[in-house]
Formats: C-alpha cells, sequence, structure tokens
C-alpha cells in the first residue's frame, strides 16, 4: 500500500507488514470470530459480536503500540503528520482495527 506525498509511506508500509506477519493469528481469529458473528443465530449474535470487538481491540492495542512508539522518535510536527498517515494506512489496509485506531 503506497501513500503518494507520504514521507512515511515505506516505514508504515513495514510496520504494517511486520503487524500482519508477526500478529497474523490475531487478524485470523478477528476474521474467524466476525465470521461466526454474522452466521450466528440471534440469541448467539451479541456474544459472538462481543468476542469479536475484544480480538478487534487486541489488534488495535498491537497496531497502536507500534504507531506511538515510532511517533515517539519524531518531533511534534512529524509525529502528527506521521500519526495521521498511519492511521489512514489502517483504515486502508486494516479497515477492521480503523475507528479505535484513531480513538487511542
Amino acid at each position: 500500500m503506497r501513500f503518494r506525498g507520504s514521507p512515511f509511506r515505506e516505514v508504515i508500509d513495514r510496520q504494517l507488514d511486520l503487524f500482519a506477519h508477526d500478529h497474523a493469528e490475531v487478524v485470523e481469529e478477528a476474521n474467524a470470530r466476525l465470521d461466526l458473528y454474522t452466521t450466528a443465530g440471534a440469541d448467539n449474535a451479541e456474544e459472538r459480536y462481543g468476542a469479536y470487538l475484544d480480538t478487534v481491540e487486541t489488534g488495535t492495542e498491537i497496531l497502536a503500540d507500534l504507531r506511538d512508539h515510532f511517533a515517539r522518535t519524531l518531533g511534534e510536527v512529524e509525529a502528527e503528520r506521521y500519526l495521521a498517515d498511519f492511521d489512514r494506512a489502517v483504515a486502508k489496509r486494516l479497515p477492521a482495527y480503523a475507528l479505535e485506531i484513531e480513538n487511542r
């Protein structure tokens, strides 16, 4: 995924690749739990959706830690740009984590 004009595109691409590789089980579990939710009957849907959200929250925490750790190495102006670019990249590449990442 490339973001034209972003000085952080390469590092963000690498970070998201690293997340996808090192935490593939989290992504796979979230996808599996979403599938369970979408096929659940009315009596199980709420519980299954909660389990899905828990897994998404775990992935979001990992992504936010990755993002925030790198942002601390930058100056204030650069960090603001990086944070916005990172969140935008997550929204495009890992949309399940987009809403929560912006709130962290």
